[in-house]
């Protein structure tokens, strides 16, 4: 039977962002989730192919029940054995909406092939990761054309991309990484396992209670300079755009609200090399906020 979307949007009309997590098959993802999993502080939800893979420690268990796993701090890991549609349908009928989605694909999945899940009822895209094995790119890349293909379109896709496995190389395949990334991705922000953190890959500061740019301030071991960039208040649109784009190249993650003289509300976003302001829905309207900005050290 094929999927339909619901007739009426979940949650009072709120959109739950989503980000999918690609990389070919070994890179690294399943770590990465386990690693979001012991580290989150507030409801998200994963979709995984196999939620047998994910190892999460018991302690963080509540509940099992089928391909469902329910954590104690609120989040839940769930299956994708049924495909997307089934599991956003699982998702939509949860009373709560999760604060943020975690969707990780196959290893030899291409993002743009799923990417229009996204506009699925409830949800929205936050951005695309794409984790890289530093040790074996170079090889893998030139390896077949098939293998080639696909982490070209994970790459294309990427609005971070992450290099894991740098324990097993050395600083010069680490820079003709760096550079063969950026030949096959012009300008796509590229940090390393060591210095991600939730805020970066994510933004799950996003909705904290004190509002949509309430991120934790960084601390002495923080990689990444976190600033705050004021918006006037009111802001058109046009001038929130100009702000946006104004942000140095090395910022990696931003997230702002304007409000234009007649009320409407702005969400100025930047997500690794993409950026835009978009009018925010009546049903996720928030008070002006300024512009937090995440970006890798000058």
């Amino acid at each position: 039977m094929p999927y339909q979307e619901p007739e009426f949007a979940p949650w009072d009309g709120r959109r739950v962002p989503l980000t999918f997590v690609a990389g070919y098959l070994g890179a690294g993802k399943t770590t990465l989730i386990n690693e979001l999993l012991a580290t989150a502080d507030r409801p998200i939800a994963v979709m995984v192919n196999d939620v047998g893979e994910v190892n999460i420690d018991a302690r963080l268990i509540k509940r099992r029940h089928g391909d469902t796993i329910e954590l104690t701090d609120g989040c839940v890991c769930c299956s994708l054995s049924e495909g997307f549609g089934a599991a956003f349908d699982q998702l939509r009928e949860r009373e709560q909406p999760p604060d943020h989605i975690v969707i990780e694909l196959s290893g030899v999945a291409e993002p743009s092939r799923v990417i229009p899940w996204s506009k699925s009822a409830g949800f929205k895209l936050d951005g695309v990761v794409t984790i890289v094995d530093a040790e074996q790119f170079l090889e893998r890349i030139d390896s077949d054309v098939v293998t080639g293909h696909t982490m070209q379109a994970q790459l294309e896709a990427a609005d971070l991309v992450i290099l894991t496995k740098l324990d097993l190389t050395d600083t010069a395949t680490e820079a003709a990484v760096r550079a063969r990334i950026d030949q096959m991705s012009p300008g796509v922000s590229i940090i390393t396992g060591d210095t991600a953190s939730l805020a970066t890959l994510l933004g799950l500061g996003g909705r904290r209670p004190g509002g949509v740019t309430d991120v934790p301030d960084p601390s002495l071991f923080d990689r990444h300079e976190t600033s705050v960039v004021a918006i006037p208040n009111p802001i058109e649109r046009t001038e929130l755009k100009a702000l946006v784009d104004a942000q140095p190249e090395r910022v990696v993650r931003a997230k702002g609200i304007g409000a234009d003289a007649s009320g409407t509300r702005w969400l100025a976003e930047i997500i690794g090399r993409r950026r835009w302001v978009t009018e925010l829905p009546q049903a996720e309207a928030e008070p002006p906020t300024d512009l937090v900005v995440i970006a890798l050290p000058d």
